[in-house]
């Protein structure tokens, strides 16, 4: 048994001074009309006493002693303080299939006090009902404390479930945050390094113009991985109690869907085919959050068509109006479909994980919208619609 707590201390001792106090106050009452000589009267107040200090006992041995207590209580009144005690413990610390045989035993001789059909204006039919209401009472006041302490316990594991959630779905939303950026960026990167393997003999202008993209893209994704780092240490922080660290730095503003423009020219630069058909009213009032998840759909369809057909012409159209929503489509024609792309680049075509479409299909569902993708006819197109409310 673990050693018990000060406050557990306080609790106990707390307990055996309350029967104390309850049977010297009533033991009159309880007694009145009944002829109990002196050696009796002392007897049964060792016998309270004993069973008062027995209450020290009540975490170790709870059941037992409240069998105990009950079958002395038939005989002594000094037993009843400690009883209510006992039964109280049993109640609130035992399973109810265990308390309900003690419940059991404590109301046994009420039906037998009944049968004798006793006048309610006699001390002891009166000294006899209250033990029972008072033992009742005790007993109900446990089953509360349990439920309560039960609920407790509950609501602290939800609330610690919701906690673990949330941080899994922010380690998700980081997740595919890496995924986005960090494809975008080394795809681009591999295709700058590939032309310069591609053509060793390109002029000094064009070696020097790669170089440049290819640090500069190196450069922004070191930047990207060491902020997404950033906020991962942040999050463990914060919620191990600690401070922010490294995500305390203030965080590089968010892609909008006016910083559509500048992905599509550095797919350009790339190498790459995009005309961009923009058609949105008061583009400037489009909530942050959704034109950042078309940015994000725009980029991942760009990383793709970079990966699975290079050389292929893209087309980005994005249009919409407040009250109908987003919608966003991405076409490509399909390597070796009759398509323009070109077969001996698809050779060598960026390896892909896979999950860049799963993870942009579950940030579009938890941006309130749809995504489609696949093939149709000659092209792989990708459309999403992104609510914009009015």
């Amino acid at each position: 048994m673990p050693r018990r707590s000060a406050r557990e201390w306080f609790a106990d001792t707390g307990f055996f001074l309350f029967a104390i106090v309850f049977s010297v106050l009533t033991f009159e009452d309880a007694l009145a009309g009944d002829r109990v000589s002196e050696e009796a009267l002392f007897y049964e107040q060792v016998v309270g006493a004993l069973a008062c200090a027995a209450l020290f006992l009540r975490r170790r041995w709870p059941v037992p002693l409240a069998v105990v207590l009950l079958v002395a209580g038939t005989f002594s009144h000094f037993v009843t303080g400690a009883i209510m005690v006992a039964v109280f413990t049993v109640a609130a610390h035992r399973p109810l299939r265990v308390s309900r045989w003690v419940g059991a035993l404590a109301a046994a001789p009420l039906p037998v006090v009944l049968l004798d059909a006793p006048d309610v204006a006699e001390p002891d039919t009166v000294s006899a009902l209250v033990y029972f209401a008072l033992v009742a009472a005790s007993f109900g006041w446990g089953l509360y404390t349990r439920s309560r302490r039960l609920l407790l316990v509950e609501l602290r594991d939800r609330a610690d479930r919701a906690a673990r959630e949330a941080r899994r779905h922010a380690r998700e939303d980081i997740a595919r945050e890496m995924h986005d950026v960090l494809a975008h960026r080394l795809s681009l990167l591999s295709v700058h390094a590939g032309a310069l393997e591609f053509r060793p003999d390109a002029p000094a202008e064009e070696v020097r113009r790669a170089s440049g993209v290819i640090r500069d893209s190196a450069h922004q994704a070191l930047e990207d991985l060491r902020e997404i780092i950033g906020v991962l240490r942040s999050s463990d922080a914060q919620s191990e109690g600690g401070a922010g660290g490294d995500g305390d730095r203030p965080r590089r503003p968010q892609p909008t869907l006016g910083d559509l423009a500048g992905l599509v020219d550095e797919s350009r630069e790339a190498g790459m085919r995009v005309a961009l058909e923009l058609r949105v009213a008061e583009d400037a009032e489009v909530p942050t959050g959704t034109g950042r998840t078309v940015y994000r759909v725009v980029q991942e369809a760009l990383t793709n068509a970079r990966k699975h057909a290079p050389g292929a012409g893209v087309t980005v159209a994005v249009g919409g109006r407040r009250g109908a929503g987003l919608e966003v489509e991405v076409r490509n024609a399909v390597p070796g479909a009759g398509g323009d792309a070109s077969p001996d680049v698809h050779e060598d075509a960026i390896p892909g994980g896979g999950q860049g479409l799963v993870g942009l299909g579950e940030r579009v569902r938890l941006a309130g919208g749809r995504l489609q993708h696949g093939r149709a006819g000659d092209e792989f197109r990708l459309t999403a619609w992104l609510p914009w409310s009015g």
